[in-house]
């Protein structure tokens, strides 16, 4: 039988690094959904994802409630994306356009394979899918996320959600319908 999440805080607050890492394995894609979302770029959630396990890491032993451990994750990984965009601003401000002093026009630049043209096409569809997806409300918006755009399968998903196969199931059900009809004319091929 597999340990709860509350028995694996409590051994990783008495400094059980494997009980941590159990954590991190169960949890990490519904953070990265969390995050994507918040951010829409994968690289950018996947250093926000970085630096909020290693925050909870940090302040595990403030934790209350154990039994909280989802929700006080996602409140972390939510303060990392507004810390991360006041950095940004802060930094935008002092006359630099990202945390390596790079231009932001060379941060733009498509890898080879696409065109400018076809580059700037995809990323203006993935935007406005994003731009949809941000409006559904939360009950949809994280398993289609992790279903579609982190590629968990329904067992992980069930599990960090916590929700059974068949709820799931109709969550996406619904979910995409919800997504098709919300998207504009031109999208809907």
């Amino acid at each position: 039988m597999a340990e709860t999440d509350t028995a694996l805080v409590i051994r990783a607050r008495d400094g059980d690094r494997a009980a941590f890492e159990e954590l991190v394995r169960r949890t990490s894609r519904l953070v990265f959904a969390r995050l994507f979302l918040d951010t829409g770029n994968a690289h950018r959630a996947e250093d926000l994802l970085q630096e909020t396990l290693l925050l909870a890491f940090r302040s595990l032993r403030k934790l209350e409630n154990p039994a909280q451990f989802r929700p006080w994750l996602l409140t972390i990984a939510h303060n990392a994306v507004i810390d991360a965009a006041r950095r940004d601003t802060r930094q935008k401000r002092a006359g630099m356009s990202s945390a390596n002093g790079t231009s932001e026009s060379l941060g733009t630049v498509p890898a080879g394979g696409l065109s400018p043209e076809d580059a700037a096409e995809r990323a203006e569809l993935r935007q406005s899918v994003l731009s949809v997806l941000r409006s559904m409300p939360e009950e949809y918006r994280l398993p289609l996320t992790m279903r579609y755009i982190t590629g968990a399968d329904y067992d992980t998903i069930s599990e960090q959600l916590g929700l059974t196969n068949g709820s799931l199931r109709g969550l996406l059900h619904r979910g995409l319908k919800m997504l098709k009809d919300r998207l504009p004319p031109e999208l809907k091929n």
